[in-house]
């Protein structure tokens, strides 16, 4: 039988030092705290829970671990225009597949606007399909997914709906999926109840337990839209206090 090349990422696993500041972010978050090993699925992983929650965090520690830079793009992309710190990476080490993926990205849509800015400086458009900056952020987003993305790769995407229509939610679930079937893996820190329906996917939920693998339908994202949607005038009458 044949060994899978998927998941490239298999496995991380926290050791933290003694030195470790737990009174500190990220070390005070419970999910952080509490972190000993995340397994990962060949094909789609979702981190999930409340702002603050520590999925993106933990999202963009991965990233660093894996050699990324704090701002995303490929690992060619040097950027940290803040000057943030993220010391959690440092404590994880990576398990991954004996092939290495073809292809990586990161995708940080608080950042992706600076990643944009520095692709346009140095002139390397061509794998991103023309100039991002003529473009709308989610139209950049779209571009990046459609034509910077070219299979066999490990994709990380932090909160990649930010700049999304409900409809370019469709439209970028849709291409993931093409993707997955060109053997790739995707690891996605979303709040979208759209993006978390996709089939299979592991779904993580970041929160003051730690971290626990949830199904789709118990997630909150899922009860609260289907929710609101289907009685949305009771809803806006409770919330607005409206007669």
């Amino acid at each position: 039988m044949a060994l899978s090349a998927k998941p490239y990422l298999q496995r991380i696993t926290a050791q933290f030092g003694h030195d470790v500041d737990w009174d500190r972010h990220p070390y005070n978050v419970p999910s952080v705290r509490e972190l000993e090993s995340i397994s990962f699925h060949a094909d789609v992983t979702f981190f999930i829970g409340e702002n603050g929650a520590g999925k993106s965090t933990m999202l963009e520690s991965i990233a660093l671990a894996l050699g990324f830079s704090m701002e995303g793009g490929t690992k060619s992309v040097r950027l940290n225009t803040a000057g943030e710190t993220a010391p959690l990476y440092q404590s994880l080490r990576l398990s991954r597949s004996f092939m290495k993926p073809r292809d990586e990205y990161f995708f940080r849509a608080e950042s992706f606007h600076n990643v944009a800015t520095y692709m346009e400086e140095v002139g390397y458009l061509d794998g991103y399909g023309g100039s991002l900056h003529s473009r709308s952020h989610g139209e950049a987003f779209m571009a990046v997914l459609l034509n910077k993305f070219k299979g066999n790769g490990l994709y990380l995407l932090d909160e990649p709906e930010a700049a999304l229509s409900p409809n370019r939610q469709l439209a970028a679930l849709s291409a993931i999926h093409q993707l997955v079937q060109q053997d790739s893996q995707f690891i996605i820190a979303t709040h979208s109840p759209i993006l978390l329906a996709y089939p299979n996917a592991k779904i993580l939920l970041f929160d003051g337990a730690g971290v626990t693998e949830v199904a789709y339908e118990d997630t909150e994202h899922f009860a609260i839209t289907r929710d609101f949607l289907n009685h949305y005038p009771r809803r806006l009458q409770q919330l607005l206090e409206l007669d």
